[in-house]
């Protein structure tokens, strides 16, 4: 996938949207990646994180959220799920997932049905390992405070707002993302009894 190509045909129109967009999506890639880095037992595909990472956010266009240059005309809640029509539309339904799935840590449709959200009624949950890893690292950074990193605990706030289940599926994904991988020289040395 070649993600500028994609990006700049949707985003050459509105070139401070582009910005954001680039800026924000680059934050999410390199922490999911810095991620895929300390954690070779998971068997990340670094190559997909860094497409999927770069166009997780490529539906914010066609909403209506002008603090951050977007003037759509859908609800900013929608941009995931419209995100991943284009993405499908130009022919890449791997990466049209993340899209969707994406959006707090992912939303059940239990949750959507229960907030009333302009979704569609289904699970948008992140499901591999890939589409976790990009999901968890967006979360540490917004669109408005482009060259800041979350702490862990702003993190959880921002996905706390939204409920306690989005809560606990970022805290799953933590678990996963930011336990120590064993070392091995550690281990050296040591007599099995």
């Amino acid at each position: 996938m070649d993600y500028n190509l994609i990006i700049h045909k949707y985003y050459s129109n509105n070139p401070e949207l582009l910005q954001i967009l680039l800026k924000h999506s680059k934050a999410v890639a390199d922490k999911a990646l810095a991620i895929a880095e300390a954690h070779p037992e998971l068997r990340l595909d670094r190559q997909f994180i860094m497409e999927g990472a770069m166009v997780h956010d490529i539906g914010i266009i066609k909403t209506d959220a002008p603090d951050i240059q977007c003037f759509g005309t859908e609800p900013y809640i929608r941009h995931g799920v419209l995100g991943a029509e284009m993405l499908r539309a130009e022919g890449y339904p791997r990466h049209a997932r993340v899209c969707e799935r994406h959006t707090g840590a992912g939303l059940s449709l239990k949750e959507i049905e229960e907030q009333r959200l302009p979704l569609p009624h289904e699970d948008l949950l992140p499901e591999t390992l890939e589409e976790k890893v990009i999901c968890y690292a967006d979360k540490f950074f917004s669109k408005t405070k482009l060259e800041r990193e979350k702490t862990l605990a702003e993190a959880e706030r921002s996905v706390a707002k939204h409920g306690e289940e989005g809560l606990k599926r970022f805290r799953e994904m933590e678990e996963i993302f930011n336990t120590p991988t064993p070392n091995p020289s550690r281990s050296e040395g040591l007599k099995m009894p």
